[in-house]
């Protein structure tokens, strides 16, 4: 069987044009704290043609575009130089757009990303702590306050979808807010991120999973198994992914590649590898919804898949 040829919808990743747009991480306020470390290598545009020498080994149907940290005070204007992208490159398929949800303007932000057709869904990232241990300075924008929550809750008015970033130490917490939008579709976004390896690290992340995965609008993104001062690893990296796919079932994960973030840990070519390889005895089922189906239906894609071409 050739695994190449299994169609792949990349559930999450980026394009950045630093000539043109104005990304604060990437040209002038270095993220100390950056959860990969030393992310230099990522101050340069990665455009359409850069994915697509990146992935050219594998048979990339369809992108999810993730919002890439662009100038917050402008956060309708990545979305409208990505639809010039789409128009010329048609890539990406679909865009998870920024909004924040605490601020006065929250529904008039939503509303204009909410009138793209391509964008499917919001992702707002909730002030967290930087470990566990830490306490809130005040409650502005995390997820205990009221004004973040009645913007979360704006999501099922204009139908999208809410992608979930945040460290696995919140991960329970975030089951308060979860349970606020049950008609949304949420999509947590790389794995939970289970970034403290440890034997008590990884079961409390586990056992947050499981119950996270009680609610039955919560999906998961298999990407970004990065750690900071740690080559990717595939050992454990396969027992993370298949303790993830154990939790939710293949119909509620989706693969994605967080490129070009991944890049600084792994090349495109040698993650979807150990994807294929990590899955090689699952069902043809268990792999279309993967590297594909999931991804398509909980964002509601317009794509027409000729699984007969596949040799899954």
């Amino acid at each position: 069987m050739n695994e190449q040829n299994i169609p792949i919808i990349d559930a999450h990743h980026h394009f950045w044009d630093l000539d043109k747009n104005y990304y604060p991480f990437l040209s002038d306020h270095y993220e100390e704290n950056f959860f990969l470390g030393d992310y230099n290598n990522l101050k340069k545009n990665y455009l359409p043609e850069n994915y697509r020498k990146d992935t050219i080994n594998h048979n990339i149907i369809g992108t999810i575009h993730c919002e890439a940290e662009w100038d917050r005070s402008d956060q309708v204007g990545e979305t409208k130089w990505l639809r010039g992208i789409k128009d010329k490159y048609n890539l990406p398929t679909a865009v998870v757009a920024h909004a924040w949800f605490h601020t006065k303007n929250a529904e008039e932000v939503i509303e204009k990303q909410a009138s793209f057709k391509f964008v499917k869904g919001i992702r707002s990232k909730p002030i967290v702590k930087n470990k566990e241990s830490d306490s809130y300075d005040n409650y502005v924008g995390t997820m205990q306050d009221q004004k973040w929550r009645d913007g979360l809750k704006l999501l099922e008015k204009y139908n999208l979808n809410y992608d979930l970033r945040i460290p696995s130490w919140h991960l329970i917490e975030s089951l308060q807010v979860i349970r606020l939008i049950p008609n949304v579709k949420v999509v947590i976004n790389h794995a939970g991120f289970p970034w403290d390896r440890s034997k008590d690290g990884i079961l409390k992340w586990k056992n947050s999973l499981k119950v996270l995965a009680n609610e039955g609008n919560v999906y998961i993104k298999l990407s970004e198994f990065g750690v900071k001062n740690q080559d990717w690893n595939y050992e454990e990296n396969r027992k993370i992914i298949l303790d993830v796919i154990d939790i939710f079932s293949p119909s509620r994960c989706m693969f994605a590649s967080n490129f070009p973030v991944s890049s600084l840990k792994i090349s495109f070519n040698d993650l979807y590898n150990n994807y294929y390889k990590i899955t090689k005895n699952f069902s043809s089922s268990e792999k279309k919804d993967l590297f594909y189906n999931t991804a398509l239906k909980v964002y509601k894609l317009d794509l027409k898949i000729e699984e007969q071409n596949s040799s899954i």
